[in-house]
């Protein structure tokens, strides 16, 4: 990156823009209560998940240590990061599209680290700015040492990031608007994700308008709940979305992809 650079944005990764990324929930990793024992079971599972996504027609995945609860605020250990970065590597080499990284549950240099040594184009970072209240507790964000590290790296990784972040409550006195101003503004922000309360909620509608009239220049994706029905409206003012549950056996988060569901998404959201 030179000197005149200020951030890639999300043509970097999709030239043509609007992405539907999968999502890959990664079984539980080495070091955390529900482990199982194999990576190679875990690697497999990414694997599977991985080419279901992409034989269905997404544009993107994004791979996560979903199976990892309780997550770690911020810093995650070793065998973590380890993990993760082998269940990547697995995932870029089996996948035409590009790949992204979300170390839950916020460790933003984690995931640059594990993107530069595997080859992932983007990572997701739940608090950039600001700060949140969260099942972890007071999480923080670090954009300060999120941007200097890519630069440091010369990375163009695309930094995806939320805004209200779900399973989380803002503090008092903050705004969507104010919030998604400073995430883009002032956190450099590649792109904004605005989700529901939690994982497989629906995103308000009005949450979307928000974030689009604060932040018109800068990419906007949906972060959850996003489904065949309410597909095409939030696309109508979004830029794309990150999908997760809708397309997952039964509709339940970590379960592992459901071709047919997620064929059968794709067409109804394209369509």
């Amino acid at each position: 990156m030179t000197a005149e650079t200020h951030i890639p944005g999300l043509s970097s990764v999709w030239p043509s823009g609007h992405p539907l990324i999968g999502m890959v929930h990664l079984l539980p990793l080495p070091g955390s209560p529900r482990w199982g024992g194999s990576m190679h079971r875990v690697l497999d599972r990414a694997e599977a998940d991985a080419n279901a996504l992409a034989n269905a027609g997404f544009d993107g995945v994004i791979v996560e240590n979903f199976g990892d609860v309780p997550f770690f605020p911020d810093v995650v250990p070793p065998e973590t990061i380890a993990a993760l970065t082998s269940a990547v590597s697995r995932v870029v080499s089996c996948s035409s599209a590009p790949v992204g990284v979300n170390v839950l549950r916020n460790d933003a240099r984690a995931a640059l680290g594990i993107a530069v040594a595997t080859g992932a184009r983007f990572i997701r970072v739940n608090v950039h700015t600001g700060s949140m209240w969260t099942d972890q507790g007071l999480i923080e964000g670090r954009a300060h040492e999120t941007m200097r590290a890519r630069r440091e790296l010369g990375t163009d990784v695309a930094v995806l990031t939320d805004v209200f972040v779900k399973h989380a409550t803002p503090p008092t006195g903050a705004t969507l608007e104010d919030a998604a101003k400073d995430t883009s503004h002032r956190g450099l922000a590649d792109a904004l994700i605005v989700s529901g309360r939690g994982t497989g909620l629906e995103t308000e509608f009005d949450d979307v308008q928000t974030v689009r009239a604060a932040a018109p220049d800068v990419p906007l994706l949906i972060g959850s709940g996003m489904n065949v029905e309410n597909g095409p409206g939030l696309l109508a003012v979004a830029d794309g979305a990150i999908v997760g549950s809708a397309v997952m056996n039964e509709g339940r988060p970590g379960s592992g992809i459901d071709p047919v569901r997620a064929a059968a998404f794709i067409s109804a959201v394209r369509g």
